[in-house]
């Protein structure tokens, strides 16, 4: 910024080229490179992206594009040759070079005592981890908006509660990723009013809400795509209003604890129900919350 500049004026955009590298899938790399960049205005980052690196000819490649368009290189490259060679091709070529988990993997080695592993896509392993991820998965689709059996719904971790358009299945699919397993039930006026969830012993019942104006325009925006006409109760502000205060008083006559979804995305209100989730597993096992 020019000296003369005041502080926070307007500007325009700052553009650069950001190369990540990876002898993985790139998933964690691509997050992270987001996640960093998402911490600056005016921004914008140009991804050049370079997955399943695993052969000198392939980084001799990618070498070859980070020289045609230079830029700051972001890497999770494990395979020592590779890294050897993606390190000494950028000092050559003068661009900066990040290996962007070393600062946590080597504090980790460092607190437990413990070798580095070497093996390219560790966290992607078939395991029971990634089993349980596909279960919940599975558990998450067949128990949306309402299926299945009250019995059913004991086998899940968490069971979300809400009106209609308060993001209760993408968050429910989030949370399965998680390996949590969710299900959800929609309040229904005149039907389902929830009351048969205070039957449940095993899962944790949350109730989503959100601001009448908020949910009248999603529901709307819904409306639309669907070609359908609008002046119906669904979208009418005042029975809107109605129905999320009875929502909202029964989630708390029931003791439910309830997450306000009007300025959280989707992530935000799955990191939420972990925290809860989590605190209340810790209770169970007597471990402080």
């Amino acid at each position: 910024m020019s000296p003369d500049r005041p502080a926070g004026s307007s500007r325009l955009a700052t553009y650069f080229h950001v190369h990540l590298v990876s002898d993985s899938t790139g998933e964690t790399l691509n997050a992270m490179a987001k996640a960093v960049v998402a911490r600056f205005d005016r921004v914008i980052p140009i991804e050049h992206i370079y997955a399943l690196v695993r052969s000198n000819k392939q980084m001799e490649q990618v070498l070859s594009e980070i020289a045609d368009a230079p830029g700051l290189v972001l890497h999770t490259v494990v395979n020592p040759e590779l890294r050897e060679q993606l390190e000494k091709g950028c000092k050559l070529l003068g661009i900066p070079q990040i290996g962007a988990l070393d600062p946590l993997v080597r504090s980790l080695s460092h607190y437990l005592g413990a070798d580095i592993s070497t093996r390219v896509g560790a966290q992607h392993t078939l395991d029971t981890g990634y089993f349980n991820r596909m279960s919940a998965l599975d558990y998450a689709i067949s128990h949306d908006d309402g299926q299945g059996s009250t019995e059913d719904l004991e086998e899940a971790d968490v069971v979300l509660c809400g009106v209609s358009r308060t993001s209760k299945t993408p968050t429910c699919i989030y949370l399965a990723h998680r390996g949590i397993r969710a299900a959800n039930v929609p309040l229904v006026p005149g039907s389902e009013d929830g009351e048969r969830l205070t039957k449940l012993k095993n899962p944790l019942v949350i109730g989503l809400t959100v601001s009448p104006d908020r949910l009248v325009q999603i529901r709307r925006n819904r409306l639309d795509s669907l070609n359908q006409i609008q002046e119906t109760a669904y979208v009418d502000h005042d029975a809107v209003r109605a129905e999320i205060i009875k929502a909202r008083r029964d989630f708390e006559r029931r003791g439910w604890p309830v997450i306000d979804v009007t300025r959280r995305s989707v992530e935000e209100t799955a990191a939420a129900i972990v925290n809860l989730v989590n605190a209340r597993r810790n209770r169970r096992i007597g471990v402080p919350a």
